[in-house]
């Protein structure tokens, strides 16, 4: 009965988003403020709806219902119930349960949260995110209905892939849809200016608070990802250039430029059409993510390989959004108002540059992840691109994008002195010159030239941003007590900067250590044996039969010492799942600030006598999620801001009148 509650709570909510995208729009164009009201209940109902069905699924999955076709394929009653709760968005029905979900919070939040909008804008908002969730609701009812009966019911099911059930990708999926999804709000935010005819600061300042929150989602959820791949499937790397990496790194990208041209926005009104643009290409690269990882033309880990037919849905969907809302941009954009001129040399041409960088990069992966794809489907012969094709044209457009997001802040708004603000930078510069310097000591110059190229851009991120926050509270040059007053009295943006700019510097440092640097020995060792992995011994102790909840496995034992020190004991494993007879490797890590010892144990030799095991040292990868940790929190930082708790300029209220004496 459960199951078919969540199955009419849909159908309600398809309903719901019809009324909810027709009603307002046709509100917002007569004038009538009873019809534009009828936005804010029906974006909450539909997400109270949404949730209502995605708790019966949840229940389902909870209590093994395996009269539930989705169960059945995607759980087993020996499951943990960690991974019965995060299996429920673990395949493709649930997880666009899961998308349908965020897509109806954030329509929600911008109902109950957008109390300063104006009517026309916020109800035309509202009416295009639920044109939106009519889409994603229809595809979900006619050709991924996760409520499906399944008569008789068998006795269990048939497990969650083992590499799904692992906690990062308990964690991963929902940052990463919150991201994704989340850049809709600005979709939506864009769409509705067109329809107005009106881009001013104020849109700016209310449509940057949400595009702040599903960037900051969106990289949790990659560095989550990144993290889950790095430690979960046993070879030792935290970025391969996959395709669906790359269909979740370029909304980030271009997210990252939408973030900072809608400043010039709100700052000088200017870029109206630009930004209105990058709404639009972000938000489309977000669906062409999911049309990806749905299509069936992608074999990855990642992805749900489903009847293409499924894709071609999507695909249609995307169509319809993208080219939509470029036709209307293509109608309405000419007729903006253009804002403020500005010189090259100025904070806004800084920020053009960030943009034009930004879009450069989403372009060189764009085109290096689908060209083959293309090629494939067209059969017009197979092409591989690969990590060397991603670090040769990815690497120079953002080695002089770092560089620019760290003078660009120094910079006046309108006309800047290039000069002066590189003279302010001299710390920043000491200190890359340092860094380099002990970085070639530390090494003996070993490793590739660009190595230290990397350590020199994160010192100059890391370094010049926070010489950018000392120049706003005047450090050392006003007495310090006056310094931590203007700390103090900063905006929580402008702190928040400083965190995510000077965190990517520390990622930055982080890819480069491990790129350059790590150790990798791979052989086959017998128990007694011992393997040198840069300064450490490893000694392969024994190996023994374990069993868990739902797989057996092999557990090695590695004793790791250093100079005779004992550092740590790590026992990888290789475990069997026998429901889905498939095999993972669960990798040990020694993790240390500065380093990772990394231990992945592999197949027995055809003698049983020895196992191939990898060893791995990475300098400095821990830096690596820190720093993209970090930029999250900075984001967040920024969005806690009280001017965008509202999303435009706090009201004030009315000073009371004073009386006036008598002449």
């Amino acid at each position: 009965m459960i199951p078919e509650l969540g199955h009419y709570a849909l159908v309600l909510a398809l309903f719901v988003a019809l009324v909810q995208s027709g009603v307002p729009l046709a509100g917002a164009a007569t004038g009538n403020a009873a019809w534009m009201g009828v936005a804010r209940p029906a974006a909450v109902a539909q997400m109270l709806l949404v949730l209502v069905a995605y708790g019966a699924l949840t229940w389902a999955h909870v209590v093994s219902d395996f009269s539930v076709m989705n169960v059945v394929q995607n759980s087993h009653s020996a499951k943990p119930m960690l991974y019965k709760v995060s299996g429920v968005w673990g395949n493709h029905e649930g997880s666009m349960m899961l998308w349908i979900v965020m897509l109806t919070v954030f329509g929600a939040a911008v109902a109950v949260f957008g109390r300063n909008l104006p009517p026309t804008l916020k109800a035309r908002v509202l009416a295009v995110q639920g044109l939106v969730g009519i889409g994603f609701l229809l595809f979900i009812l006619t050709t991924s209905n996760p409520f499906i009966r399944v008569v008789p019911a068998p006795l269990d099911g048939n497990d969650l892939n083992p590499l799904l059930q692992d906690p990062g990708l308990a964690f991963h999926p929902p940052f990463l849809y919150a991201g994704y999804v989340g850049f809709s709000i600005a979709f939506s935010f864009a769409v509705a200016a067109l329809i107005e005819g009106r881009v001013d600061p104020a849109w700016a300042r209310w449509v940057r608070p949400w595009t702040l929150a599903a960037w900051s989602t969106l990289t949790a959820g990659i560095a989550l990802g990144s993290w889950w791949a790095y430690y979960e499937l046993g070879w030792g790397g935290w970025w391969y250039w996959d395709p669906v990496e790359n269909a979740s790194f370029m909304p980030w990208l271009a997210g990252t430029a939408l973030l900072h041209s809608a400043i010039v926005v709100e700052k000088r009104d200017a870029l109206k059409t630009w930004t209105i643009l990058l709404a639009i290409i972000t938000f489309s690269l977000s669906l062409m993510g999911t049309f990806l990882v749905r299509s069936g033309i992608l074999t990855s880990v990642h992805a749900f390989a489903v009847d293409p037919a499924r894709g071609v849905f999507i695909l249609v969907l995307l169509g319809i959004a993208t080219g939509g809302s470029l036709l209307l941009y293509s109608l309405r954009a000419p007729s903006l108002k253009a804002g403020g001129l500005f010189a090259p040399i100025s904070r806004e041409g800084s920020l053009v540059l960030n943009n034009l960088l930004l879009s450069t990069a989403t372009a060189t992966v764009f085109i290096g992840t689908l060209y083959p794809l293309f090629l494939d489907v067209l059969k017009l012969g197979k092409v591989s691109v690969g990590a060397p094709f991603f670090n040769a044209t990815f690497v120079p457009v953002a080695i002089p994008m770092v560089i620019a997001m760290v003078v660009g802040p120094f910079l006046a708004w309108k006309r800047g002195d290039l000069p002066g603000a590189l003279t302010r930078l001299w710390s920043a510069g000491v200190a890359v010159v340092v860094c380099v310097a002990i970085a070639a000591y530390i090494t003996n110059g070993g490793g590739p030239l660009l190595a230290l190229v990397g350590i020199a851009l994160a010192a100059w991120a890391f370094f010049g941003s926070l010489a950018e926050f000392a120049e706003r509270i005047r450090l050392f040059r006003v007495p310090l007590k006056d310094s931590w007053t203007r700390a103090a009295h900063l905006p929580r943006s402008a702190w928040g900067m400083t965190i995510a700019h000077a965190c990517l510097g520390i990622s930055i440092l982080g890819m480069t250590g491990t790129s350059a640097w790590q150790t990798e020995v791979i052989q086959a060792m017998k128990p007694g044996e011992t393997a040198q992995l840069a300064a450490y011994s490893v000694r392969f102790d024994s190996v023994a039969e374990v069993q868990g909840a739902n797989f057996r496995a092999e557990e090695g034992v590695f004793t790791v010492t250093k100079d005779g020190a004992l550092i740590a004991t790590l026992k990888p494993q290789r475990r069997s799942y026998p429901v889905t007879r498939m095999t993972t490797t669960e990798s040990a890590i020694h993790t240390t600030v500065f380093s990772d010892v990394y231990i992945a144990l592999g197949d027995p030799t055809q003698n049983g006598t020895a196992w191939i095991v990898r060893l791995y040292h990475h300098p400095l990868v821990p830096w690596i999620w820190l720093g993209a940790l970090g930029m999250m929190a900075g984001g967040l930082v920024s969005l806690s801001d009280r001017r965008f708790r509202v999303g435009a300029p706090e009201r004030r209220r009315a000073a009371k009148p004073t009386l006036q004496p008598a002449e």
